[in-house]
């Protein structure tokens, strides 16, 4: 199947009539801005991963208790990912950002200070509420703001994030677990994300305009297109080999492959150092060759990987760690600038409201209950091994990915 490179370029709009032009640096600093508040985001999202060995012996849990964590973090942001857009309808994108960050805050104070399970569980389903509400208008913004010939530039800055966040939740967690708690640690993100906040509010730039709220129309117009379908399947597997993964591969170590959890929390810091980099060199790929192909290779290269954690011998394993998340890290600019180009400027965060709520729930909440279970049966690096079959599946299905011409 071939797909020539302008096929998989994207739609031209109205505000992104300097799609050729060069990038400055006015024009990039929205997207540095809003970088930030990614990072605060995600971090919120995945800093419970590094502590879970202290929270099972602490509050008393199984493996697949903690991997229903982020299940009920996944479940939380699905629902605001896809109720999203009325808000950003009424609010504006960049004020959804505001409190979509402000209310993050809150959220992570009040898990911080919850005494039963149960309402930290609660905690985690209003933390998926909080953080689910920024996706959208990010990316409405980040596409309004650069030429479509940038979006996969702009975007690999943006999603410098996650790998930056995967870095600083486990050295975070290794420095609170010396000398504070896991709750300290998420009462220090809250505090910061409220401040942040504050300062997104008066001085960021950026989405000063309304999304589409979520509509039959447009929702019909998505549906009826078989990209929008494989493109959520695909965020679900890009998911699953990025935040599914590292939710739960700290407790594999520490509790499987029996490593001190000081030195897993830095093993799975430094794993993520190429993250940046390599999402760079990807948003730089794309533009060049293309969202299709860089989504397959992708995923051929990062199910191989994954599919390794499971059956390598302890003297292979840390390399399979180190190499594992730099390849996984390579779908998103590419699968964001494929997501972007499905739909028009002004319904994107619609399109972004109705296809990564699936990737997420699947990759970051069944995949680390599934590995949980898995762990409770004693076979925690056979999960490991499925999750990469899958993906290698997903390079297949990305061969059927077609998005729409420019020039259309």
């Amino acid at each position: 199947m071939t797909l020539d490179k302008n096929a998989e370029s994207f739609p031209s709009t109205v505000g992104d009539r300097n799609a050729g032009a060069a990038l400055s640096w006015r024009a990039m600093a929205p997207v540095f801005f809003l970088t930030l508040l990614f990072f605060l985001n995600f971090t919120a999202r995945i800093l419970l991963a590094p502590f879970l060995p202290t929270i099972e012996r602490e509050l008393g849990i199984s493996h697949s208790g903690a991997g229903f964590f982020f299940f009920l973090v996944s479940a939380g942001y699905l629902i605001a990912l896809v109720g999203s857009g009325f808000l950003s309808a009424r609010l504006t994108h960049r004020r959804t950002i505001t409190f979509s960050c402000a209310s993050l805050g809150i959220v992570l104070l009040a898990i911080c200070s919850a005494d039963s399970v149960w309402a930290i569980r609660a905690g985690l389903v209003c933390l998926g509420l909080a953080t689910g509400l920024y996706m959208p208008s990010a990316i409405a913004t980040i596409t309004s703001s650069v030429g479509p010939g940038h979006w996969g530039k702009a975007i690999a800055i943006h999603e410098t994030a996650p790998t930056l966040a995967f870095i600083a939740a486990p050295l975070a967690a290794d420095l609170f677990l010396r000398w504070s708690s896991w709750r300290a640690a998420l009462g220090l993100l809250g505090g910061i994300s409220v401040v942040v906040a504050v300062v997104f509010h008066r001085y960021g730039k950026g989405g000063e305009f309304f999304g589409d709220a979520p509509s039959f129309t447009a929702l019909r117009a998505l549906l009826r297109q078989p990209a929008t379908w494989l493109i959520a399947l695909l965020f679900g597997l890009g998911v699953s080999s990025t935040l599914g993964i590292f939710s739960m591969l700290p407790l594999y170590l520490v509790s499987e492959r029996q490593m001190e959890q000081s030195w897993v929390n830095t093993l799975v810091a430094l794993s993520r150092i190429s993250g940046p980099f390599m999402a760079l060199l990807a948003g730089w790929a794309s533009d060049s060759f293309g969202p299709r192909r860089m989504i397959v290779g992708s995923f051929l290269l990062t199910g191989l990987a994954t599919l390794l954690l499971g059956p390598s011998p302890t003297s292979w394993l840390v390399p399979v760690v180190f190499l594992q998340p730099a390849l996984a890290v390579c779908f998103f600019p590419a699968g964001f600038a494929a997501l972007s180009a499905i739909a028009p400027a002004r319904s994107r965060n619609v399109a972004v409201s109705f296809t990564v709520p699936v990737g997420f729930l699947l990759g970051g909440g069944a995949i680390p209950v599934f590995v949980g279970v898995m762990g409770d049966a004693g076979s925690f690096g056979l999960g490991f091994t499925w999750v990469g079959a899958l993906i290698l599946a997903g390079a297949v299905l990305a061969l059927f990915l077609r998005l729409p011409d420019r020039r259309s």
